[in-house]
């Protein structure tokens, strides 16, 4: 069967087990694509990549909701009146 590899950069489980940050490292700030018996089992990323890609998935939805949004009545609030 094959399947997509969505990085550069790979590795085998037994890296991974043997030093788990330089096999990180490796991906130079990239995900890291680790295989088990030939078949890719999970992908490593750095702590900042994931926080990136948070924050990309969290923008798309506001993104979403706003223009869901459009064109809606906007009613004036004071802060008084809260």
């Amino acid at each position: 069967m094959t399947q997509a590899i969505h990085t550069t950069m790979t590795a085998s489980l037994a890296d991974v087990q043997r030093d788990p940050l330089q096999t990180l490292a490796a991906g130079e700030g990239g995900a890291v694509a680790v295989f088990d018996q030939n078949t890719p089992a999970f992908y490593m990323i750095p702590a900042e990549a994931f926080e990136a890609l948070l924050d990309r998935i969290e923008d798309a939805e506001l993104n979403r909701l706003a223009d869901a949004r459009q064109g809606q009545t906007i009613i004036p609030v004071s802060l008084d009146d809260l």
